[in-house]
């Protein structure tokens, strides 16, 4: 956590703690971080596994990585600055929600290992779940749903992760998607089940 810029700031714990929110939504918060290249399937797997654990009764919720460019971080561009600074303003986010007691999905690229490792720096032991949507960067390509690549291909995007600005991957992803070998269902179970045998998430 970066010092606040004013003095007389302090940290204010309240009255009710992580056992006591655990208890109140029947699992720990936490943060399920997908991270993978534009088109990769990111967001919609995200929002299938935010749909299982709703339905298991869960508190969770979705960050995407647009809706966020929407609002939050509206005033930020895709320069290398930007970038940084657009994941760490999510992160704290996150952590909030996380605290809470959520489980927050958050559908970014974040391309940057650093940036993804100083958000993990935020969370508690076993709190910060990385999720690698492992997509060849030909099929990401090919999906295209919005149409990025084509622009960046033809100069209209520059700064594009994949083609002209790097994409770091996961070195040890909590959870591997091997997107090219599952269907939409397939990846959110595997999140699930991780989320189950790490005992983040109790029983349906």
């Amino acid at each position: 956590m970066s010092a606040p810029k004013g003095e007389n700031l302090t940290w204010h714990v309240g009255e009710v703690d992580k056992t006591a929110r655990t208890a109140a939504h029947g699992h720990r918060g936490a943060v399920l971080w997908f991270t993978g290249l534009s088109g990769s399937g990111k967001s919609t797997i995200g929002h299938r596994v935010e749909r299982m654990l709703i339905e298991r009764g869960a508190f969770a919720y979705v960050l995407d990585g647009d809706n966020i460019r929407h609002g939050l971080n509206s005033d930020l561009g895709f320069a290398p600055e930007d970038r940084v600074e657009n994941i760490r303003r999510i992160g704290e986010v996150a952590r909030l929600f996380a605290d809470a007691g959520a489980l927050v999905v958050s559908a970014f690229i974040s391309p940057y290992r650093k940036d993804r490792d100083r958000i993990r720096g935020l969370m508690g032991e076993g709190e910060f779940v990385e999720v690698f949507v492992d997509t060849p960067l030909e099929v990401c390509e090919a999906r295209d749903p919005k149409g990025l690549y084509k622009k960046a291909r033809a100069g209209e995007i520059s700064n594009f992760t994949g083609l002209d600005a790097p994409y770091e991957a996961p070195e040890r992803p909590e959870v591997h998607l091997l997107t090219a070998d599952l269907s939409i269902d397939e990846a959110a179970a595997q999140v699930i089940r991780y989320l189950e045998q790490q005992n983040i998430l109790g029983e349906s």
